[in-house]
């Protein structure tokens, strides 16, 4: 199985978007996610079981693909802020990126915007998917 495949690093992009861990078999390529306990200590992981009790069993077989640090996703904001024609928009975007909470400042901002909502949706998924094919293209092909 192609580890690589376009499916594999939009579905591991979009899980770890949604606060999920990710693992992918060593061998046979498959994906498994669980949640990540530590952005959400309290979640009730009961559902994630099976999926658990597999990678507790057999970690050795799997790899797990990292999210991209906070300071990553904080460049995503400003590569973006920085390439839009709008100067209104940019110079809201670049000052919300500068305020004690820039995340949410930044959403709060684009969240206002709905003739840049959607492409900065399309930006970022096209920059969590390179992100994640950078990241499997590094994993050693003898150990596939």
């Amino acid at each position: 199985m192609n580890i690589t495949s376009p499916d594999n690093i939009k579905i591991i992009a979009e899980e770890l978007d949604c606060g999920f861990r990710a693992f992918i078999h060593r061998k046979t390529g498959q994906l498994l996610f669980i949640p990540d306990t530590s952005s959400y200590s309290d979640l009730d992981t009961d559902v994630w079981n099976e999926e658990i009790e597999t990678l507790e069993k057999n970690i050795a077989e799997y790899y797990e693909i990292e999210k991209w640090t906070s300071n990553e996703a904080f460049e995503i904001m400003r590569t973006f802020s920085d390439q839009l024609t709008d100067h209104t928009l940019k110079r809201q975007l670049f000052e919300s990126l500068q305020k004690r909470k820039p995340f949410r400042e930044f959403r709060y901002v684009i969240d206002d915007s709905d003739d840049f909502r959607e492409q900065w949706f399309d930006f970022k998924n096209k920059w969590q998917q390179d992100y994640v094919a950078r990241y499997l293209n590094q994993l050693k092909p003898s150990d596939e």
